[in-house]
């Protein structure tokens, strides 16, 4: 699997650290959407689609986006497996509401939330 994450958002960032501590396989590959080389090497995802939401890869090509990524990624590791919940019908759609503004606002978010925890200064 590989996630496409926003590697200037320390929130972001964190949570790509914590789950490839967890990665004792190597099954999954992070690729920081910022880098100067991005969309040569990942002609096939909009940049400003990849701020405005996590994107993932499976395995078998597959598209996953928002926190069907966090899930995936998470079922992977084999670890937060209450994550479950979020795939319910009538808790899905809600959750999938509150990450589309939590995407929307991170930066705001990681500076108010996350300054002694994510390194922000």
């Amino acid at each position: 699997m590989i996630i496409f994450y926003d590697g200037n958002c320390p929130l972001c960032t964190k949570e790509m650290r914590l789950l490839k501590e967890a990665d004792i396989y190597n099954k999954i590959t992070l690729e920081d959407i910022n880098t100067n080389d991005f969309e040569q090497r990942f002609n096939y995802i909009k940049h400003e689609d990849a701020l405005a939401f996590l994107h993932g890869q499976q395995d078998n090509g597959e598209m996953i986006y928002g926190l069907d990524v966090t899930f995936a990624a998470w079922q992977t590791v084999g670890r937060h497996k209450w994550l479950t919940i979020l795939q319910l019908p009538g808790i899905r759609f809600m959750a999938d509401q509150i990450y589309k503004v939590f995407a929307k606002y991170r930066s705001p978010i990681a500076r108010l939330t996350c300054k002694s925890t994510c390194g922000i200064k």
